[in-house]
């Protein structure tokens, strides 16, 4: 079923942010997995797919700040709102879980692909509820 409040230049934009988002996803396993199954670790290698991978980051942040120019006012409030909420959560909560590694009251080094994922559900979770709340 087609979403009719959904306008070309949105559908264009969303297109774009997920076309940039999925580079940088694709970019960030190679430049990750990359080092230990396909180069053998080779630290010139694994530099330029960082940088490639930071590139790919910033044109998906340019993407998503262009992204917004085309949302109505309730669009952007719904998101402003659900990022707010993941950033806080993820500041509070990532401060938290790091100074639980450093005072030693958990085994394991703080690793920041738990940080992602709790950033990640969060704004995902807010923007449910931010959206359930308008509709």
């Amino acid at each position: 079923m087609k979403n009719k409040c959904i306008s070309e230049p949105q559908k264009k934009s969303t297109k774009r942010l997920m076309l940039w988002t999925l580079l940088w996803v694709v970019s960030l396993s190679v430049s990750t997995f990359g080092p230990k199954f396909i180069w053998n670790e080779n630290t010139t290698i694994s530099l330029i797919a960082i940088i490639i991978n930071t590139g790919l980051g910033a044109g998906m942040i340019w993407a998503n700040v262009k992204h917004f120019t085309v949302l109505d006012e309730l669009q952007k409030k719904i998101q402003l709102d659900a990022m707010g909420i993941a950033l806080g959560i993820g500041i509070v909560g990532g401060l938290s879980y790091s100074t639980l590694d450093i005072a030693n009251v958990i085994t394991k080094d703080a690793e920041i692909g738990f940080l992602v994922m709790l950033i990640s559900v969060s704004y995902i979770i807010a923007t449910i509820i931010g959206k359930k709340r308008y509709a």
